[in-house]
């Protein structure tokens, strides 16, 4: 690893194994102020890129939750995977399809492997946001190092009926945006229309390679916390929900105990998160939960 110090962040880089990621080092309370650079006892987080956000994530709420972590002392540390950001690499001419069937996966498990060993943790937190989520769900499926998993508003279906023709940038509009969200709902009510009819346990479209390896995280019996966004209501004002397949419940069905799970919905927010509501939620309750289950770190200053 190499860096770059800068106050209470450091420009760092994992180039192990012949990839080269480019980073972002949150220095842990305590820290900053000595430059210390050896092993801690404080679990990390590490944040992953969804689609083609940079590891800032939208409006930057990817640097404030990191900075907020690293103040509660949670080392923090946000990688652009290959081709995203500041990292090198191929992007797939269908980005969505690549993260669906975890195309990061590999490469992900690998760099928290290369950072819990250069940097000295005890292990990681992974942070994932949309297709964030999804790669680091097969990321910690393969690590041993990964000790807990932060999915905001993952999903575990198969977009088939809007991700063929459209780029990747329009795609994550459609799931970002108001007006794509709309657009999402009215697709997903007639899936699940469809999907009611055939009244299968699980949706056809459904990521099956995705749960079976949401099966293996549980059964390893890692923490996850959930964040999800409000769905929009449907034309007409109905609620959709109701229709819905709720993958959450099934996956909440799987937990090998009964506190592994902790599923938070967001109100007055959006699929990004990114707003002030959004923003302060996800950090008041992510850190209540890092603290439940990785009490290690001390608690320094407080973001407000």
């Amino acid at each position: 690893m190499i860096s770059s110090t800068l106050e209470t962040r450091e420009l760092v880089t994992l180039d192990g194994g012949g990839v080269l990621l480019h980073g972002t080092y949150h220095k842990a309370a305590g820290k900053a102020a000595n430059g210390a650079a050896g092993s801690t006892k404080n679990i990390g987080v590490l944040f992953l890129n969804a689609l083609s956000t940079p590891r800032s994530l939208i409006g930057e709420s990817g640097v404030y939750w990191a900075t907020s972590f690293a103040a509660r002392g949670y080392p923090s540390f946000r990688f652009d995977l290959p081709g995203l950001g500041d990292s090198y690499g191929e992007i797939p001419n269908d980005l969505v399809k690549f993260a669906d069937e975890g195309g990061w996966g590999t490469i992900a498990s690998s760099k928290v492997k290369e950072l819990v060993h250069s940097r000295g943790l005890p292990g990681v937190v992974m942070f994932g946001h949309c297709s964030g989520a999804t790669t680091a769900i097969y990321a910690a499926s393969r690590s041993r190092e990964c000790k807990g998993l932060i999915l905001m508003d993952p999903y575990f279906n198969l977009p088939r009926s809007l991700t063929p023709s459209l780029r990747p940038g329009l795609v994550l509009w459609v799931r970002s945006s108001k007006t794509g969200a709309l657009m999402r709902a009215g697709y997903d009510r007639i899936r699940e229309l469809r999907e009611a009819l055939r009244k299968e346990k699980l949706p056809a479209n459904a990521n099956l390679n995705l749960l079976a390896r949401v099966k293996q995280v549980v059964a390893n019996g890692v923490p996850i916390l959930i964040f999800r966004a409000p769905k929009p209501p449907a034309v007409g004002g109905s609620v959709l929900r109701a229709g819905d397949f709720d993958y959450f419940d099934y996956i909440v069905s799987l937990a090998e105990r009964s506190n592994q799970f902790t599923i938070q919905e967001i109100d007055d927010t959006d699929h990004s998160f990114s707003n002030r509501a959004g923003r302060l939620a996800v950090r008041q309750h992510s850190e209540a939960w890092l603290e439940q289950y990785f009490p290690e770190a001390n608690s320094g200053g407080v973001i407000q």
